[in-house]
């Protein structure tokens, strides 16, 4: 049975997308490390060692890696259940102002005439991100997930999110094609149609497994900013991010009111409030020149209004010469474009004071004579 699928329009409104990694962004650690992995007996450096071990002797990758040992470890400890992994989710600490931040900067937006919508594209788990404080924050949580049998016990990897497949949902928010099975992902959308532009889109990410987002977010114009732990005050990733020009700014992660991060965001909607302006300018000017052209003008017609412009612009005897030897070549013309090559051997100099020359004068007597 088929699906149908959900999609966003776009609307009157100019929306930003605000999307997040999850751990070491959100959150000071790594999902698993803040409760599972200890309640499974297993020191937090030798579950990752283990895992991170199984994906290079198989060539596998290092999500499926550490979902398989998640399993694993469990069996005869706790009942590896979706129930389970949010119950662990409702454990993880967030960075400082996490859980005021998104309706704050949601509320701010709404006074600059912006909507503002929020997502996860994280390689950690979506049952624990779903546990957690902030979970009803996102419009879309993008996250590694397990398959479910009836009873709730994870039997399968269902999503595999990794570091190159992160950009995709990026695509996805991008057209309003939002749902991970929507195959219109791929459709072509003209720019103006676009929901959410990525220059609308604002990544923020902590590490190497946010370079392809963020480069591609930057690519386009959008806004990629790195963040680090404000409690070790450790730059050292931010500063190589911004030397490898994968992020335009890092800040620490302290999402709390009038931080150096709520500032920036801050000046990212401002920034879209105005700018977006200019591009609803731009495409209804855009869409005025399209529909005047598709209206009247046949290959034959927009030629002339070509040449009758290069005679119009034309700045030496030479190159009047040239575009009259051009213009030659069409024997009919109507009444506007008579006029407009009167008005033109009347005011550019470059043809006024050649009109007695063979061709000039030939060209503008035959244009008298036409119909």
């Amino acid at each position: 049975m088929s699906k149908e699928f959900e999609r966003r329009s776009k609307e009157k409104l100019p929306v930003v997308a605000i999307c997040y990694d999850f751990d070491k962004t959100l959150s000071p650690d790594d999902l698993q490390a803040q409760g599972y992995i200890q309640s499974v007996g297993y020191d937090v450096e030798a579950f990752w060692k283990e895992s991170n071990g199984l994906a290079e002797e198989n060539e596998m990758d290092q999500n499926l890696a550490y979902m398989f040992t998640m399993m694993q470890k469990a069996h005869g400890k706790l009942l590896f259940t979706k129930d389970t992994l949010r119950k662990y989710g409702s454990q993880v600490k967030l960075f400082p102002g996490v859980e005021t931040w998104f309706s704050r900067i949601r509320e701010y937006g709404k006074s600059r005439g912006v909507i503002v919508e929020h997502y996860i594209i994280s390689s950690g788990l979506k049952e624990m991100i779903e546990g957690t404080k902030v979970a009803g924050e996102f419009e879309k949580i993008y996250a590694s997930s397990f398959y479910y049998d009836k009873d709730g016990v994870a039997q399968w990897p269902a999503q595999v999110v990794n570091y190159t497949s992160k950009t995709q949902f990026l695509f996805r928010i991008e057209k309003g094609t939002l749902d991970v099975n929507d195959a219109g992902v791929n459709d072509y959308f003209a720019p103006e149609d676009l929901r959410i532009p990525f220059r609308n889109i604002v990544y923020i990410g902590d590490s190497d497994t946010d370079i392809p987002c963020m480069k591609l977010v930057n690519s386009y114009s959008g806004h990629s900013i790195g963040v680090y732990n404000p409690e070790t005050n450790d730059k050292r990733k931010v500063y190589k991010m911004m030397e490898d020009r994968r992020i335009k700014y890092f800040a620490p992660a302290d999402y709390s009111e009038h931080s150096e991060l709520d500032a920036l965001v801050k000046a990212i909607i401002d920034q879209t409030s105005s700018n977006e302006k200019l591009m609803s300018l731009h495409y209804q000017n855009k869409k005025e020149q399209e529909r005047t052209a598709t209206k009247s003008e046949s290959p034959e017609d927009k030629e002339k209004q070509k040449l009758i412009l290069d005679l119009e612009n034309s700045h030496s005897f030479k190159q009047t010469h040239s575009v009259i030897s051009l213009l030659k070549q069409f024997k009919s013309w109507n009444p506007k474009e008579k006029q407009q090559l009167i008005a033109i051997a009347e005011s550019n100099k470059q043809v006024a004071l050649i009109m007695h020359d063979s061709d000039v004068a030939e060209f503008y007597d035959a244009l008298e004579q036409s119909h």
